[in-house]
């Protein structure tokens, strides 16, 4: 029953056939840009404060830092963690305003492949630094 006396019915018939409505996934994404923004807010500060104390650093001096194993792990997970929330957001910016299906359809996969070689790229950059030991300069 309808909380709006005469509304039972508005729902157009040929929608209930094709079960058009709801589909019942977007929980999940909402479930995950939550996720990885809770995961940045520490994350940031860290990073903050990784940076402040590397201003005056001199290069050697900053890889050696970068190349900490706690360090590098943080930045890996930093990395990740922003390049996700930023693709959700991006995400949902395309599913939301734009309206060409085939369009929709190459930004996603885009945004995607982009997203992936992003992530990829900075990990494989922390990961060199990380496992290449001291610098030799």
């Amino acid at each position: 029953m309808s909380a709006y006396p005469g509304q039972e019915g508005l729902r157009d018939p040929l929608k209930v056939a094709r079960g058009l409505g709801s589909a019942k996934t977007g929980v999940h994404h909402w479930w995950l840009q939550r996720t990885t923004a809770v995961a940045l807010v520490p994350l940031s500060i860290w990073f903050l404060f990784l940076v402040g104390d590397l201003v005056p650093a001199d290069y050697p001096m900053v890889l050696a830092t970068i190349g900490q194993p706690v360090n590098a792990v943080f930045l890996i997970v930093f990395a990740v963690c922003l390049i996700w929330h930023g693709a959700l957001g991006l995400q949902v910016i395309v599913e939301d305003y734009v309206h060409t299906r085939w369009l929709e359809l190459t930004l996603q996969i885009a945004l995607r492949f982009g997203a992936l070689l992003g992530a990829l790229a900075c990990v494989m950059a922390m990961l060199a630094i990380w496992l290449a030991g001291t610098p030799h300069s």
